[in-house]
């Protein structure tokens, strides 16, 4: 008997998939699931190219109540600018949970990814940040500074928005684009202290391997999404303002160890708490978040399986009800 896959390319998925209000709510619902004990998600599977300057990550997770579970492959291969090529590059497989069959080929070079980590930053930031944002920072200026603050945006409208980057040009650039797109005003800042001290919201969207944002910047009424740390040797929060922090929440604690802000906490034996609370718990009602405009909040996001399932669904059920999708059979 012949089985039809869904095949849909980058161009589809963009025109399907867009970060709104939607694609944010089914991204909680992902984190929800996670708090009930129910998801099956393995450790993220990496993999080093050495070689070749190259990554392979494999996330994956089943979430009862989906129709499908998602398997992405995330390769990053840094050398490629040199040859012409882009770095990132990827595809998610969506099975159906019921069958084990392939469903779906999603070839979509990292756009869900970009999607449903943006996607995140708006769930930490709806539960976590003040009720009102006057100011936003981002620290970054590439595609996931843009889209967090895009995000940041449709859960807390602010009205002003202030970049930083080690390269001040794209920090300009970065702050045209976004007071452009959001219609708030935009601007960049050379001082990554003063960006801090002027914003309620605050996400750091770095590859950096050193902290950029250091513990006694946090000033009450202060929230922080920190989302670059997602390998061993990244870093971009001071070890010592994990615990400096009345709440610290991650995405997932057994990955923070390893990957996230923790684990350089924990390494500079800074951290105290014993287990954080996940996201999913706070997003749950499980967990209480932010109790107070005053309270300095920290939220850890390494990236999970459970949102790649989500999203990945999401688009599935997208391209389904627009009928722009193509198949093969197999």
């Amino acid at each position: 008997m012949a089985h039809e896959v869904t095949v849909l390319t980058k161009a589809e998925l963009m025109g399907l998939v867009r970060l709104d209000l939607p694609a944010i709510d089914v991204v909680e619902r992902a984190f929800a699931a996670l708090a009930s004990g129910t998801v099956v998600m393995p450790p993220i599977l990496s993999i080093a190219i050495a070689e070749a300057n190259g990554e392979v990550d494999v996330k994956t997770a089943y979430i009862p109540g989906f129709e499908g579970f998602a398997i992405k492959v995330s390769p990053g291969f840094f050398d490629n600018p040199k040859i012409g090529l882009p770095s990132l590059n990827g595809l998610m497989i969506l099975f159906s949970a019921r069958t084990g069959l392939v469903e779906a080929l999603l070839l979509d070079n990292g756009y869900l990814t970009d999607i449903r980590t943006a996607a995140a930053g708006a769930v930490a930031a709806r539960h976590l940040a003040p009720k009102t944002v006057e100011t936003a920072g981002v620290m970054g200026t590439g595609v996931q500074a843009r889209l967090q603050m895009e995000a940041a945006h449709l859960v807390r409208p602010f009205r002003k928005l202030l970049v930083w980057g080690r390269d001040q040009e794209k920090a300009q650039s970065c702050a045209a684009d976004l007071g452009a797109r959001l219609g708030v005003a935009a601007q960049a800042v050379a001082d990554p202290a003063d960006l801090v001290a002027s914003s309620q919201l605050v996400v750091t969207t770095t590859p950096a391997e050193h902290p950029v944002l250091r513990a006694e910047w946090l000033h009450p009424g202060l929230h922080v999404t920190a989302m670059g740390s997602d390998q061993a040797g990244k870093n971009e929060i001071d070890p010592a303002a994990l615990a400096r922090a009345d709440l610290y929440v991650c995405d997932r604690v057994a990955q923070c160890e390893v990957l996230g802000e923790l684990r350089s906490a924990i390494a500079a034996g800074t951290w105290q708490g014993g287990i954080p609370p996940e996201l999913g718990e706070i997003v749950a009602g499980r967990h209480a978040g932010r109790v107070s405009d005053e309270q300095i909040t920290i939220c850890d996001l390494t990236g999970t399986g459970a949102q790649d399932t989500a999203i990945a669904n999401y688009a599935v059920e997208a391209g389904r009800r627009s009928g722009s999708r193509s198949s093969i059979l197999t």
